[in-house]
């Protein structure tokens, strides 16, 4: 047998064996593996800059997105004089104070019945924007400017964490009895922010939500009162400027924010 090219384990010293090699090896890589992919510490635990825009209130807006939505059923619910919003239409735009050339964005557009009267006020030199997440209604609001010949409306699918605007391309947004529809209130009111230009204005119309006072249907469907919406549309960058009131509500309020000139 030739020696000289069969290992002689007799020769090796203990500390050269490879098999004890193996678990330093394991341990190097392991190491190496938590320095280049850190990925398994990432838990929303431990990570401080995870995502935790949760839902405030799941489904919420499921009847919406049925495909099978009833647009006739919602005019009838919507369009009413016992509505407040719709009663107060007028008074409501005036305090909107939409100027010829403004570009508006109608959140929550619904059925619409707002964006066709901010077509008018904002006239052909400016832009209506009619935002719903809902499919049938961005089909019925198009239909709505078509047969009306607006051609200064666009109508916009959202979905639930943004508006779906381009930056700094609105001068005011309007959310009527849509707030409180919000799944992801910050990631949207985020988007909303970016899309108005620097001093843009924001309205939003709620209902008041006081226990004891406020109707049943008000406190079982709205998530909450006036001043923690009031909180949560502050702490993404919006000024309140002013509380306005309208006579004929009785269940609503009208906030109106702006969006800091710097």
């Amino acid at each position: 047998m030739n020696t000289a090219t069969t290992p002689n384990s007799s020769r090796l010293h203990p500390n050269h064996d490879p098999r004890r090699l193996r678990p330093l090896v394991a341990i190097l890589l392991v190491a190496i593996l938590l320095v280049c992919f850190p990925l398994a510490a990432t838990t929303p635990a431990q990570n401080p800059t995870a995502n935790t825009d949760d839902s405030v209130a799941p489904g919420i807006n499921d009847n919406f997105l049925d495909p099978n939505l009833d647009v006739a059923e919602w005019v009838e619910r919507f369009e009413v004089e016992s509505r407040e919003v719709y009663n107060a239409r007028q008074e409501v735009l005036r305090r909107l104070n939409l100027q010829p050339g403004d570009r508006v964005a109608d959140i929550g557009a619904g059925t619409g019945f707002y964006s066709l009267l901010m077509a008018d006020e904002v006239t052909p030199e400016g832009w209506v924007y009619a935002v719903d997440i809902a499919p049938k209604f961005v089909e019925h609001l198009a239909n709505q400017f078509a047969n009306r010949d607006i051609e200064h409306a666009t109508t916009v699918l959202c979905d639930g964490r943004s508006v779906r605007l381009p930056p700094a391309s609105i001068d005011a947004a309007f959310i009527c009895d849509v707030y409180h529809h919000f799944e992801f209130p910050e990631a949207t009111m985020r988007s909303l922010h970016q899309a108005l230009k620097p001093g843009g204005r924001v309205i939003v119309i709620d209902f008041e939500r006081i226990p004891g006072v406020s109707r049943q249907w008000t406190l079982d469907h709205v998530r909450a009162g006036k001043q923690t919406f009031l909180d949560e549309i502050r702490s993404v960058g919006f000024e309140l400027v002013a509380e306005r009131t309208i006579p004929e509500f009785k269940e609503n309020y009208f906030l109106e924010f702006q969006k800091p000139n710097n």
